[in-house]
């Protein structure tokens, strides 16, 4: 039988989500499988083995996996970033330390002029002789001497990633290309990032810094990946290995080795596509996407049934200026730490228990209060997770909350749900981010709620941000993973040319992007695509004469002729005044200048088909699976039901606590949660 099994596994701190999907049969199977840190490797192997197991598979019948990894996001949340090296423009040596002015907190407070730690020690910065100007002409040739020597000196310090940005390479990478050569013959050992190859944009601080990043997590990527590759061929053959990238997109293994910094929001996009994709179909263009982890939440803004993309992100203290999705964290999840602040205050997080020692119901050795302890303490999750493997403590938790509430003279139940209501306003406030404050109404969204504990919050969330409702997918702990079955292949490619539109070359406008095209067509036919199934996207990024930063819009296909470059400013005068409240479209003495030109290459993915459920009667008595005693404002005797014998047109009034696999969502009182026919739970207030 020929290979019909595509699977999809999204690597997490505590545990590996997993999704198999058997397109002959059509049947999906979802479980989680331990984490191993120490050598994720291991887990990815048992995950792709409890797949198999559960469809009665042999790894011969596997068509091709995708993979969710967080190797180069933790290297840089943990500032692992080893013994960089760093090879710049003469004259330049101190570019990291000059960086960019950054108030995080406003002008209001002491810390005015913010810099991030140097990725790299000023003394491991070599100058290398050479110019070229913004428009890639040589000003001075580039010194072979001083190329050389750099070169020696790395081999001997030991130094073996070495990250080289030249001035202006983004215009004319040939100086850049021979610094590459001659490391390779000086330093055979070398692994080398070029900042044409990497991010070909100008704006020196953030093309440097994006660079030494991914110098940094090449070894370690490509050596994980690397790894993986030939276990799954030992085991299936040649098929596609495909990794999540941070612009919503996936590339083959092969292409992601030669550009690890693509996946540093590996993890968090693939639930964001997931939960898009789930909106959608829902009915939903708007959604907010809310992944609840036991570390973290990553929130997300879908317009238009796609995530929202941003070059300006970040991971640790590293700026990463690479198209990835538009995430904001925050350290509200269910390991989050209950604690008081010296003033006397109760604290949420964002200090976590981790999955080891963990919280206190775990009964691992976890000594402070967590949000879960919360949870199991009023009874709104069952006394054991993912169907009976983690018993819980709840007397454990109990002690723990006891000591709590003492030092904030609060009764247990009250302390207990003070916390819950602080994590879900820490969640509140980072969509908040991602929503108000890019001049969005919350109000006009619908949340998606996934992950281990995101629908623990769904009916607190609702009310707090005043959403029409929530939906809450099937499989709610495995969303991310699922995301991984339902992306295209996505390549970008960036040139600056800086250009006011008064005087814009059209011509030469048509000819980068041609250039552009043909770079991602070349990626495309590499992944194996047939040159009808590629598709291009085109993107411009303007802004007004002074501005220092862009807007993004969509150009369109077809000649750079006068109406589409009247088209591509019309939309950013649309685009600059939905953000900002205002344009200068009928004021031709603000300039508009062009600065970047982007396509991205799309390779399409045939995307999984949404299992219906049957009908039901509206009644869910059959899902009905006993009740316990649960805490909203007073303890009450709640149903409780199992979400796998609910049926389409179920409905359920609150309160009452809907139990799976993977997640628990309990409905307050005063909510009604119904279920479509593709099994989504949307929650409402009554």
């Amino acid at each position: 039988m020929s290979a019909h099994i595509r699977i999809g596994i999204d690597t997490g701190g505590t545990f590996t989500d997993v999704v198999a999907l058997d397109e002959h049969a059509g049947r999906q199977v979802t479980t989680k499988t331990p984490s191993t840190p120490d050598d994720p490797t291991v887990g990815f192997m048992h995950a792709v083995a409890a797949a198999l197991d559960l469809l009665g598979a042999d790894a011969g019948q596997i068509s091709a996996v995708t993979h969710g990894t967080t190797v180069a996001t933790n290297a840089l949340l943990e500032g692992d970033v080893g013994d960089l090296g760093f090879v710049t423009t003469q004259g330049f040596r101190f570019v990291l330390e000059i960086a960019r002015q950054s108030v995080p907190d406003g002008y209001g407070n002491s810390y005015f002029w913010v810099k991030p730690d140097r990725i790299v020690p000023v003394h491991r910065v070599r100058e290398v002789g050479g110019r070229l100007d913004h428009t890639g002409s040589c000003v001075r040739p580039f010194d072979e001497a001083s190329a050389v020597a750099a070169a020696r000196w790395f081999r001997e310090q030991g130094i073996t990633c070495v990250g080289v940005c030249f001035l202006h390479a983004y215009a004319n990478p040939a100086h850049e290309q021979r610094m590459r050569e001659v490391l390779a013959a000086e330093h055979p050992d070398c692994v080398v990032s070029l900042s044409s190859d990497v991010l070909r944009e100008y704006r020196e601080y953030e093309r440097s810094v994006t660079t030494l990043v991914d110098a940094a997590v090449k070894p370690r990527v490509t050596r994980y990946l690397g790894r993986i590759a030939g276990q799954l061929r030992a085991q299936a053959g040649d098929m596609p290995f495909m990794v999540m990238k941070s612009n919503g997109g996936v590339a083959s293994a092969d292409e992601i080795v030669h550009q690890p910094i693509t996946t540093v929001l590996s993890g968090p996009a693939a639930g964001a596509l997931g939960a898009a994709y789930v909106g959608t179909a829902a009915g939903h263009d708007r959604v907010i996407t809310l992944d609840g982890g036991g570390t973290s939440t990553d929130v997300a803004v879908v317009l238009g049934s796609e995530p929202t993309l941003t070059t300006e992100g970040q991971v640790g203290a590293y700026p990463s200026k690479i198209p990835m999705i538009d995430v904001v964290t925050v350290g509200a999840g269910g390991g989050s730490v209950a604690w008081v602040a010296p003033e006397g205050n109760l604290k949420v997080g964002p200090r976590s228990a981790g999955a080891v020692p963990g919280p206190l119901c775990y009964a691992q050795g976890g000594a402070e209060p967590t949000v879960t302890d919360a949870h199991a303490l009023l009874g709104r999750i069952p006394p054991h997770l993912l169907g009976g493997r983690i018993p819980l403590d709840v007397h454990a938790a109990r002690r723990g909350f006891e000591a709590l509430a003492a030092d904030l003279g609060l009764d247990l139940e009250a302390a207990a749900a003070g916390v819950l209501e602080i994590n879900a306003w820490n969640q509140a406030n980072a969509i908040r981010r991602i929503t108000v404050q890019r001049g969005l109404d919350v109000r006009d969204f619908a949340l998606t709620a996934f992950g281990g504990s995101g629908p623990l919050s769904a009916c607190t969330l609702v009310d707090v941000l005043g959403v029409a409702g929530a939906v809450v997918p099937p499989d709610p702990g495995n969303l991310s993973a699922f995301g991984l079955l339902a992306v295209d292949v996505k390549n970008d490619y960036v040139r600056t040319r800086v250009e006011q539109h008064a005087d814009l070359d059209r011509d030469a406008v048509g000819v980068v992007y041609a250039q552009l095209e043909a770079e991602a067509d070349a990626a495309l036919a590499r992944e194996g695509f047939a040159a009808a199934e590629r598709r291009f996207v085109r993107s411009a990024d303007l802004r007004y004469y002074g501005q220092a930063f862009e807007v993004r819009v969509h150009a369109p296909d077809g000649p750079v002729d006068a109406d589409l470059a009247d088209a591509v400013l019309a939309a950013f005068h649309d685009e600059h005044e939905r953000l900002y409240g205002y344009c200068y479209r009928h004021q031709p003495e603000h300039a508009v200048e062009w600065v970047n030109l982007r396509v991205t290459g799309v390779g399409p993915i045939r995307t999984p088909e949404l299992a219906r459920l049957p009908a039901g009667d509206g009644d869910p008595s059959a899902a009905r699976t006993g009740s316990r005693r649960a805490y909203f404002d007073a303890w009450v005797e709640t149903p409780t039901f199992d979400r796998s014998k609910l049926r389409a047109g179920d409905e359920l009034t609150g309160p009452a606590v809907v139990e799976e696999f993977g997640s628990t969502m309990p409905l307050h009182p005063g909510f009604v949660a119904r279920v479509d026919e593709l099994g989504n739970v949307t929650v409402e207030k009554g």
